[in-house]
């Protein structure tokens, strides 16, 4: 059917098809696993630095920013506010910063 040269030129061809299919293949295997393997390794650095946070904010609770040092609430909106004991506060600190 085909003559040897023609057959040999075909045979070499196809295997030299193969052999740049088999290393692009193998490179586009190799680039994902890396680029995955970077994923997770990001995602694993995140869980930490979560962890780290919840950690650090179980030692180390917010301060209440709607309560003065001495029990006295002063958030308008908080239903235990109270006005007179607000002014009087007020009154006291402004009568301490000018003496």
């Amino acid at each position: 059917m085909f003559s040897p040269s023609t057959t040999n030129v075909i045979r070499y061809s196809a295997l030299g098809l193969g052999i740049f299919y088999g290393f692009y293949h193998q490179n586009k295997l190799t680039t994902k696993a890396k680029i995955r393997q970077a994923e997770n390794e990001y995602h694993r650095k995140e869980k930490l630095i979560m962890q780290a946070k919840a950690e650090w904010a179980k030692k180390h609770p917010p301060a209440d920013k709607t309560t003065t040092p001495g029990g006295l609430i002063t958030d308008p909106n908080d239903s235990r506010f109270d006005l007179e004991a607000y002014l009087k506060q007020l009154a006291a600190d402004d009568k301490k910063a000018h003496v």
